[in-house]
């Protein structure tokens, strides 16, 4: 008696198992190689008329994105050229010079997730340097090539059309 109800145990199991794989949603493509650490090459706009532009961060930005296997990432840029003040300290600063400051650096950190199929990834943002950003989900368009890894915004409504903001980033060596 036991091995028929074992039997039937079994195939009951099986039966739940198989039902309940068949609603999992189908695995994702394998998504791209983007853990890792990547060097800011360029932060460049796409103006509604084709022109690209570079007045956000500047000709020469530098900065830092990381994507860590658990999840994480974190991203910060500084504007070229970078913000200085003129006495050096922070606590005597101009409020023009703070300001520059404010506005020639951008940081913030949370988790990411990759949509193979989408060619996005999506940052969860958790801090910002930028207080309206905290808890927004932010989805990037992604192309890798390489070591090189280009991150598109969505369209964003500008005057005359719409834009988009491309970042060029460089993997950094192990």
């Amino acid at each position: 008696m036991n091995a028929k109800l074992y039997a039937l145990g079994s195939a009951v199991g099986a039966t739940i198992l198989l039902a309940a794989c068949a609603t999992l949603p189908e695995p994702q493509a394998k998504a791209p190689d983007v853990v890792g650490t990547w060097r800011l090459v360029s932060v460049e706009t796409i103006l509604p008329n084709g022109q690209i532009s570079t007045a956000w961060m500047g000709k020469a930005p530098t900065g830092l994105l990381m994507y860590q296997p658990n999840g994480l990432m974190a991203v910060q840029i500084m504007r070229d050229p970078k913000p200085t003040f003129s006495v050096g300290s922070r606590r005597q600063a101009t409020p023009e010079e703070l300001k520059s400051a404010y506005f020639g650096y951008y940081a913030y950190w949370g988790k990411y997730t990759v949509s193979a199929r989408e060619r996005t990834v999506t940052h969860h943002v958790t801090a910002s340097l930028w207080p309206e950003e905290v808890g927004i989900t932010s989805k990037r368009f992604y192309a890798l090539d390489g070591q090189r890894l280009v991150l598109t915004t969505r369209p964003i409504k500008h005057e005359g059309g719409y834009q988009t903001n491309r970042l060029t980033w460089e993997r950094v060596g192990e």
